[in-house]
């Protein structure tokens, strides 16, 4: 798989905990605890992951999750929501694209769908920072 090519993970399901899809994930890749430290740069810990797997950390910060969906080759925003730190729809979230880049568009100029991507990255990373109202 080329870097920067999401893969669709077949094994995710709607049941299964962060940890599991974690797991799923590492493994359906053949990488060690220790493999995904070392292509980390460290930023992952092999204790801390291995936490993560069998459900003893059940909120990894959003910069962890990053690093394992930029790692495993699968979106951020999926991770985010298996960690509990997005609720949106796809309905919801198609609404907030076409928000991104008509409000943008005066600002930023025309944004590439990856650039958008990241915004709606940063967006809900900021948001999932402030308090529930």
């Amino acid at each position: 798989m080329a870097k920067g090519e999401k893969h669709s993970a077949a094994s995710e399901s709607p049941a299964q905990t962060l940890g599991e899809y974690l797991a799923n994930l590492r493994s359906a890749r053949k990488f060690t605890l220790r493999d995904v430290e070392e292509a980390s740069g460290s930023a992952v810990s092999n204790a801390y992951l291995s936490q993560l797997e069998h459900g003893r950390i059940k909120k990894p910060s959003p910069w962890i999750l990053k690093s394992l969906a930029d790692l495993y080759g699968v979106s951020y925003e999926s991770l985010m929501a298996k960690a509990g730190y997005l609720e949106e729809s796809e309905g919801r979230r198609e609404k907030s694209r076409a928000v991104v880049a008509a409000g943008a568009n005066p600002v930023l100029g025309d944004l590439t769908p990856q650039e958008e991507e990241k915004l709606l990255e940063y967006l809900a990373f900021m948001r999932s920072r402030q308090p529930k109202r």
